[in-house]
């Protein structure tokens, strides 16, 4: 597989959201507006290409034994960093994302790419690898959240253009289901082809 398709797959075949349906927590839980969706997205993709090249680095010495708490804690140390980060520089998009930002620490896409990729390749592949994952998961969170603000709230990314006739239901949980079921369908239609 070249490295160009190993970034591909994650973005298409292998989309978190659409397609393997991992994640359903923070893409229910944060996709109120698209910038909520595009800061969760960006902050997993950084744990977890970090995370995967440690992994993959470090796959030899460790013990099978004990090999899925070493990966916890490779994760939650990165997502630690992560969220001083985002608390330092982006205060507001941190105060917005709330507790899913530590939950980014059991968030199956990141255990399940270093389990089934990173302690099997090497480092630039479990880099590229992390890259595709980040950005599917990325682009799905902020589509739904693009799509739900825009219904919900007639804005987008900051700017308004409708916002007093506008359904309340898709920024509250019901509208996330109906847009992710939607958005879902619609995605593995178009892949298909």
């Amino acid at each position: 597989m070249s490295r160009l398709q190993l970034i591909t797959k994650g973005i298409i075949k292998e989309n978190p959201t659409f397609v393997l349906i991992l994640g359903m927590c923070p893409t229910l839980g944060v996709t109120s507006s698209a910038i909520n969706g595009m800061g969760m997205g960006v902050a997993t993709m950084a744990v977890l290409i970090m995370s995967n090249m440690v992994i993959s680095m470090i796959k030899n010495i460790v013990p099978d034994k004990v090999r899925i708490p070493v990966f916890i804690v490779v994760i939650a140390s990165f997502v630690t960093i992560i969220e001083m980060l985002m608390k330092a520089y982006v205060p507001s998009l941190y105060a917005s994302l709330g507790v899913f930002i530590p939950l980014i620490v059991v968030n199956c896409i990141i255990l399940g790419r270093a389990e089934a990729f990173a302690s099997k390749n090497g480092v630039i592949d479990s880099a590229l690898d992390g890259v595709g994952i980040g950005l599917g998961f990325t682009l799905s969170l902020t589509a739904i959240g693009a799509v739900r603000e825009i219904l919900g709230a007639g804005s987008i990314f900051g700017y308004t253009f409708a916002a007093d006739v506008m359904p309340l239901l898709f920024i509250l949980a019901p509208g996330g289901f109906f847009v992710l079921g939607y958005l879902m369908v619609m995605f593995n239609k178009i892949a298909k082809r």
